[in-house]
């Protein structure tokens, strides 16, 4: 065992470590430089891992894995469906990043589907207009604070980004082009996810940066130390 392996031995999986110091080195990497939220890496290596340890029990090496495996691996995976479509996702963005290495001729989950997932009724409902209106009038804007709040608040609402993309954005997101604006999020997998910016929304976060003056490289929504004064 080489000095790669022994110092990941915790996290390699032995069928990678057996597979040579590249293989090992490019199943770090991959989850390293490829994902970039935290939560979506810990969620891939997760099923990375499973999906590895048992392969381990039908073949013994990494090239031998094959979309007959990979089938039958999904097929008594004993998640939701969702699960199971998010973890053939992983599976398939790994093996395609050690294709790309030269780690394994071919990607053996690409012509493999996942269950079918439909969403007939959404958890959370969803604001009309009227209750979005009553909401953003409703924001006290005579404090930073106020002006903040009202502009995240106007991001979500017209754009139906999730929270976590929305407080990600820097000030350098919320740009123009064009006769608009744009936002730019950052979403799931590393994917930048780009929308034109709805008028309100536009004016709301315009007013909340004129009278905070944060730098383009720097979050675009902040918490304060006080009443006035932006963490950073």
């Amino acid at each position: 065992m080489n000095a790669l392996t022994l110092r990941h031995a915790h996290i390699v999986p032995a069928i990678l470590a057996n597979a040579g110091e590249n293989a090992a080195s490019k199943f770090l990497e991959f989850f390293a430089a490829r994902i970039r939220n935290l939560n979506t890496r810990a969620a891939y290596a997760r099923a990375c891992a499973q999906f590895l340890a048992w392969c381990e029990k039908h073949v013994d090496n990494l090239r031998l894995i094959m979309p007959v495996h990979v089938a039958a691996y999904i097929e008594q995976h004993p998640g939701s469906p969702q699960t199971v479509k998010q973890h053939l996702a992983a599976i398939k963005m790994l093996f395609d990043y050690l294709v790309i290495s030269q780690v394994v001729p071919v990607n053996p989950a690409a012509p493999v589907k996942g269950p079918t997932h439909v969403v007939k009724r959404g958890k959370t409902p969803v604001l009309n207009a009227d209750d979005a209106r009553k909401l953003l009038e409703s924001i006290p804007t005579n404090s930073l604070q106020g002006l903040r709040d009202r502009a995240l608040i106007s991001v979500m609402l017209f754009s139906f980004a999730r929270i976590s993309a929305v407080l990600g954005m820097r000030v350098s997101d919320f740009y123009e082009n064009g006769r608009r604006h744009w936002f730019r999020f950052l979403e799931k997998g590393g994917k930048h996810h780009e929308v034109p910016v709805h008028h309100k929304a536009q004016d709301y976060v315009i007013e909340y940066l004129e009278t905070v003056r944060i730098k383009p490289q720097e979050p675009l929504f902040q918490t304060f130390r006080g009443e006035k004064n932006l963490t950073g």
